[in-house]
């Protein structure tokens, strides 16, 4: 159903993946928008169940959320590396695609539960201002789970090489 990469050597481990995916702040998600165009919105974001999904919020409406309720299927995309090398003519890229379902959290529990993980993923510390944050914002608040049904990472061919060196070298 989802297309093998055709550049296997750049392509990240599931390990490599996932530390993208722990690392980033923020990524694009893209939807099938309105008139059958795509939609990419760029927000933040919370990895977790071991990289099965991604967290995220947005307004109780607005074109992300329509689109979300007419089509399910969607992809996220975190950029961890681009550094142009001009006299290289290229960048050195790293990034991971997800590919999967999102779906809008009804369940309190489950509501106040992602709230908790964003809020100590981008506010980590307070834990007494951000039960007070959640209370005041749970209700005014959509969150939406996507789940990964499959997940490709790739980088610059100049990584690739430099990590099997590495490893050559252990």
């Amino acid at each position: 159903m989802f297309r093998e990469m055709r550049r296997k050597n750049q392509a990240l481990t599931p390990e490599e993946c996932l530390g993208v995916l722990h690392r980033g702040t923020s990524g694009v998600l893209a939807v099938q928008g309105d008139g059958d165009y795509p939609y990419a919105v760029p927000l933040s974001y919370v990895c977790d169940g071991g990289g099965r999904r991604i967290l995220f919020h947005c307004a109780r409406a607005g074109h992300k959320l329509d689109a979300i309720l007419a089509h399910d299927k969607a992809s996220f995309c975190v950029v961890d590396r681009d550094q142009v090398v001009p006299g290289e003519f290229t960048t050195y890229f790293r990034s991971v695609i997800v590919f999967g379902r999102a779906r809008v959290l009804e369940d309190e529990a489950q509501r106040r539960g992602a709230l908790e993980l964003l809020g100590r993923r981008y506010s980590p510390g307070d834990e007494a201002a951000l039960a007070a944050e959640i209370d005041a914002q749970l209700a005014h608040t959509c969150l939406v789970e996507l789940t990964v049904e499959h997940m490709t990472g790739k980088e610059a061919r100049e990584l690739a090489r430099a990590r099997d060196r590495a490893k050559a070298q252990e």
